[in-house]
């Protein structure tokens, strides 16, 4: 009997475990309480914003091949190639990637991308061909500049009412945080380990 009570012993510290499992997963709650919806909004509206400078690159492309085959309008075919460099400098400046951010220091702020993106649709809207055999390149030009032009102006609106900087300072706490999430869940990771290598000894 004394040998068996022995044996039962080590059996006792697993209870910690749990708790620590449950108290970790309490502490990650606390810390990360769930998605920001400015943040979601956010996004959401600069994925649209994306699609739609794609939609104007498309249009103008396909504006600039037309010009240079028919050869009718060689200066309307280079305008067309800069408002599809422009267009997809747009586009890059949806995903905020920190190279671009660097050296475009004004497309940080959402007056800045806004107006950058009324210009590309001014662009794409510029010399439209009302010739019979081009209506759908037309109608897709019409479409993709005004939907850019609305996505400037609420650019260049929230940007005039601080939402942009709102944005980044709620971007912040979300990094901040969820780095804390992750330390924390290295830490406690390591105390188990800790634990475990305890148990391990005393058996």
């Amino acid at each position: 009997m004394a040998e068996r009570e022995r044996e039962t012993l080590p059996l006792p510290p697993a209870l910690p475990r749990a708790s620590s499992s449950s108290s970790r997963a309490r502490a990650t709650a606390l810390v990360r309480p769930g998605p920001d919806p400015l943040l979601v909004i956010c996004r959401c509206f600069s994925f649209v914003t994306s699609l739609t400078a794609i939609l104007c690159v498309a249009v103008n492309v396909l504006s600039a091949v037309r010009s240079f085959k028919d050869g009718s309008d060689v200066f309307d075919g280079i305008f067309r190639c800069y408002a599809v460099v422009i267009a997809f400098i747009v586009v890059v400046a949806e995903t905020e990637w920190g190279f671009v951010i660097k050296f475009w220091k004004i497309l940080e702020y959402w007056a800045g991308r806004g107006m950058l993106q009324i210009f590309v649709a001014v662009m794409t809207r510029a010399f439209p061909d009302y010739s019979s055999n081009q209506k759908e390149l037309v109608l897709l030009q019409n479409i993709a500049s005004y939907m850019l032009l609305a996505c400037g102006l609420v650019y260049v609106i929230s940007g005039i009412l601080c939402i942009g900087f709102l944005k980044r300072s709620r971007q912040k706490k979300e990094t901040t945080r969820e780095q804390a999430v992750k330390d924390l869940e290295e830490l406690e990771r390591r105390r188990e380990e800790l634990e475990q290598l305890l148990i391990a000894e005393r058996i």
